[in-house]
């Protein structure tokens, strides 16, 4: 009994760790897979060549896409080119102008089983109005796709189309920029948005694209972008985390609730019912109508109209008359005349003038001059 009971206390100390380790688990698994993976600089995966699967495919595999009716001329055009390239897989193309449809299908020389997913891609690409040019490019390995649907995600077309022009940008800035930030190519038509590049681009675009249908400004994402970007290029932040250095916008709710025209105020409580209001008759038996006959209340009504109408013709003419009126003009302000109460001295300018003959001009005045004589003369006797 003795050996048992330490074998039973392992025992539950072993099932109290369990949850610690299930914990742990949890927490590694709320981890984004993508953070965790590293790749080396310059790595690139080996093309699937046929000595990778020389026996080929065991079954065939085929996949159909509608496309509009106005892609149909544009395909026309570039089928031949489509063909071409997906030979080189050696994946058959069929082009069904009478059913609107695309299809590729695989054949007994095809190896690589990826081929047709990417054929697939291919059609439905063009399908959305992407150009071929672009399109050729989701059968390289290192380019995935993503067709991310919009239409639904804002219930009223007016505020949908709004969003999906902020995508735009004016002139097409703001894809443009998004296009060089994320090394993809977007094609925004109809209620999708299509892109094209690597996978790493392709996550991005999608949250740029459904924040904006989100009511987000596509600006506040490529901030984030740009300061990623550049951090990115320093070998000692990539493995540190970039909270720190990303901005954090708040939203701001500015949209202020609509006030109704008419307010409702609660009228105090009283117990007792309101006063019965007055009735017609009531108020005609007040002022006397009521006993009046019907010729008499029609003459009392008519002469209402006609000094309602008598009293509307005096205020019209008043407005039209202000117009002939005259503005006010400013008082004219009075000069003063020259006051003929001080007397001119006519002996004392003569005597001025006498003085002034007197001096030479630019000569100093006797005063001064006596004092610089008496000042040369103390000089002399110093000396």
């Amino acid at each position: 009994m003795a050996d048992g009971d330490p074998e039973g206390a392992e025992g539950g100390s072993k099932r109290k760790e369990k949850p610690r380790h299930r914990s742990k688990k949890k927490a590694a698994a709320a981890v984004d897979e993508s953070e965790l993976l590293t790749v080396p600089d310059g790595w690139k995966e080996p093309p699937f060549t046929r000595e990778d699967n020389p026996k080929g495919l065991l079954e065939e595999s085929s996949f159909a896409t509608l496309f509009p009716k106005y892609r149909e001329a544009y395909l026309k055009e570039c089928w031949p080119l489509v063909q071409k390239a997906l030979g080189e897989h050696y994946v058959n193309a069929a082009l069904d102008l009478i059913e609107g449809s695309m299809t590729v299908t695989t054949t007994k020389k095809t190896f690589d089983p990826y081929a047709i997913i990417r054929a697939r891609d291919l059609i439905k690409l063009l399908a959305r109005s992407v150009p071929f040019e672009q399109a050729v490019r989701i059968l390289q390995d290192d380019v995935a796709c993503d067709i991310i649907k919009i239409g639904t995600l804002v219930r009223k077309r007016d505020t949908f189309i709004k969003r999906r022009g902020r995508l735009l940008g004016p002139k097409g800035s703001t894809l443009k920029a998004l296009e060089l930030l994320t090394n993809c190519y977007i094609m925004v038509q109809g209620n999708t948005v299509s892109a094209l590049g690597p996978f790493s681009g392709l996550k991005e675009v999608r949250k740029v694209v459904l924040d904006t249908m989100k009511n987000i400004h596509p600006i506040y994402n490529i901030k984030t972008l740009m300061i990623k970007r550049e951090l990115a290029k320093d070998p000692v932040l990539r493995s540190q985390s970039w909270e720190r250095f990303l901005p954090k916008f708040k939203r701001k709710n500015l949209k202020k609730r609509k006030e109704p025209k008419k307010k409702n105020t609660k009228k105090e409580y009283t117990p007792f019912p309101p006063p019965q209001p007055e009735s017609q008759i009531d108020k005609e038996l007040a002022s006397g109508e009521y006993f009046l006959k019907e010729r008499q209340k029609k003459r009392k009504r008519v002469e209402e109209i006609k000094a309602k109408q008598a009293d509307a013709l005096k205020k019209r003419q008043e407005e039209r008359n202000k117009a002939f009126i005259p503005p006010k003009e400013k008082p004219a302000v009075k000069t003063k005349k020259a006051s003929t109460e001080k007397k001119i001295d006519i002996e004392a300018i003569k005597e001025k003038v006498k003085n002034a003959k007197k001096k030479k001009l630019g000569a100093l005045p006797m005063e001064e001059v006596k004092l610089k004589m008496a000042a040369d003369e103390k000089k002399k006797k110093k000396k």
